[in-house]
């Protein structure tokens, strides 16, 4: 256990506490982004018009957005956004404290979402998911632990980090524990206040990578809301709470566990000052419910939880020196988690059979006469797009002639019986590896009427050349849905095996997906079918190999540029 001061770091005319940055008092009051179980489809990124992004690419950095000196009036985001300023920019986050950086992966308006900047792979190359790095922040009511939390996001400087908030999962109280709480005698601060158990589920889904969704508790009625906060995705997991450090098995999901030691003075100012101007509450009701609950409990459960702590840090988020040291460590880990996949993909199993998860269209006459008119170079972008749909459509109506069928008897309008076949498969959705892979929605909705889409855009960073995840969004109750996953084309399979990592971290089982593609490499083929063997990969033909830009060859060029008329002059 390490306690951390410095002199240099002691109250004073020059302490940062002094000098502008942000401590318990400063907090605004909390604004989520709450999603609704009533809503049609999940809220973890909402409705988003991408026809801007496919014209004008990414944005090459969030700061280029956020900087005063930049005009947002021009910049292409603009005409994606479409939204009424100012934008808001905040971090995944259950808490009630909006967290602002240099850096923020996101951009959220009142109906745009957009990622300004894109999460790298979190799985090898076999496709298994690496955990993020969950830190645990203990310490008394008012300490300041979300100021710590603020101040280690801030010094990380990374795109994706989840800030999880004990106060969000408090129980949901009788109606005979209302009525205490409303006279100021129901203890907030014990142990039995909280719902461990879905706290402990939530924390470990988090840290397997899955989608979760988190309560909002309202402070005023005492009441958790009908609707939650959903979260997913995250390179380092904060999490803090009073009692942090009360349950085992909480305990045993932390990587680093940090508890912040505040003067009870401070503490207590800093509590009569949030509930007063916060909460709605009067300084008689707080000073009786800090004598009766705060202080007992945290002298019986939180003070004795410091044991458990490998950092202390005194004056919370004044202590630059114990905030410097966390954050180094922190990053040591998360440079030993670090994934390079791109190039390992392209070469390994090359010289292996193709596996029988594969499915190919039969080359018949007049497949082969329409991978003619899309492989040529000197197609016409009008004749590239009608001979295009007409080998999606094929690919397409391929791919649900997998999907299981049962057996059924039908009349004919000549009183005859006819045994035929249904898909028993009860829930279709489709969902698009952005941009590419939206040419082919038409092509599904065509031949299955109503059927819900979703979309997830991933794009190659320009420094590493890994695939990164900027956008998603996904039919409600995917994991229930048979998915037809498409890309136009997958040479190494890097997006591929990104889309599909991102739908088992939705619960969706791995047999369930259809990954649907135009063209792909072998070594795309070989990357999918060994790090998930039961995923149903099927394509109209497939190309020997690909070349040191990772394009398929003799392959068929870049099909985006060449269907939405973006080819460079």
């Amino acid at each position: 256990m390490a306690r951390v001061e410095s002199a240099a770091d002691s109250p004073g005319p020059f302490s940062p506490g002094l000098n502008g940055q942000l401590t318990d008092e400063e907090l605004d009051l909390p604004e989520v982004e709450p999603s609704s179980s009533e809503d049609g489809e999940d809220d973890l990124a909402e409705d988003l018009c991408l026809s801007a992004m496919r014209l004008h690419g990414r944005p090459k950095s969030a700061s280029a957005i956020a900087h005063p000196a930049v005009s947002l009036s021009t910049h292409p985001l603009m005409e994606l956004v479409n939204a009424t300023p100012p934008f808001r920019r905040q971090r995944t986050s259950s808490t009630s404290a909006s967290i602002s950086t240099e850096r923020e992966p996101i951009i959220r308006t009142q109906k745009r979402t957009i990622y300004t900047q894109g999460r790298p792979p979190w799985y090898n190359a076999y496709g298994q998911m690496k955990e993020p790095f969950v830190i645990g922040i203990c310490g008394g009511s008012a300490s300041g632990k979300t100021t710590v939390a603020q101040k280690i996001i801030e010094q990380l400087n990374i795109q994706w980090v989840t800030l999880l908030s004990m106060d969000s999962f408090y129980d949901v109280l009788s109606p005979e524990q209302h009525a205490m709480a409303a006279d100021n005698e129901y203890n907030f601060d014990h142990p039995d206040a909280f719902d461990f158990d879905l706290l402990c589920q939530t924390l470990q889904r988090l840290k397997e990578g899955k989608k979760v969704d988190v309560p909002i508790y309202n402070f005023v009625t005492h009441r958790r809301e009908t609707k939650t906060v959903s979260m997913y995705g995250a390179n380092v997991l904060i999490f803090e709470g009073i009692l942090a450090f009360h349950d085992k098995h909480v305990l045993d999901l932390l990587d680093m566990k940090v508890f912040v030691d505040t003067d009870s003075d401070i503490r207590l100012s800093r509590r009569l000052n949030r509930d007063i101007s916060q909460r709605g509450r009067d300084i008689k009701s707080v000073l009786k419910q800090y004598e009766l609950h705060v202080k007992p409990a945290f002298d019986y459960y939180i003070a004795p939880s410091m044991q458990h702590a490998d950092i202390i840090v005194p004056r919370g988020g004044e202590n630059e020196v114990a905030i410097n040291l966390i954050v180094h460590h922190v990053q040591n880990q998360l440079e030993n988690r670090g994934f390079r996949l791109r190039e390992k993909l392209a070469t390994h199993m090359a010289d292996q059979p193709l596996p029988d998860s594969l499915q190919v269209l039969p080359s018949t006459p007049q497949i082969r006469g329409l991978h003619t008119f899309v492989r040529n170079r000197d197609t016409p972008r009008d004749e590239f797009i009608f001979y295009s749909k007409r080998l999606i459509r094929l690919v397409i109506e391929y791919a649900l002639s997998l999907l299981p069928y049962e057996t059924v008897v039908v009349t004919t309008p000549q009183n005859e019986t006819y045994e035929g076949k249904r898909s028993s498969a009860k829930k279709i959705c489709g969902v698009s590896i952005l941009r590419a892979g939206e040419t082919m929605e038409d092509g599904l909705t065509e031949v299955c009427q109503d059927i819900p889409l979703g979309k997830i855009l991933i794009q190659t960073s320009r420094e590493t050349g890994e695939p990164e995840l900027y956008y998603l969004r996904l039919p409600k109750h995917i994991k229930k849905h048979r998915v037809i996953l498409m890309d136009a084309t997958v040479a190494t399979g890097a997006a591929a095996m990104m889309a599909i990592r991102v739908l088992l971290d939705h619960d969706v089982p791995e047999e369930n997906i259809y990954l649907v593609s135009l063209l792909m490499a072998v070594s795309g083929v070989h990357t999918i079918a060994y790090a998930f063997p039961r995923v149903n990969i099927v394509t109209t033909a497939v190309d020997p190999k690909i070349n040191e830009k990772f394009h398929v060859l003799p392959g068929i060029g870049n099909f985006g540029d060449r269907y939405f008329g973006t080819e460079p002059m």
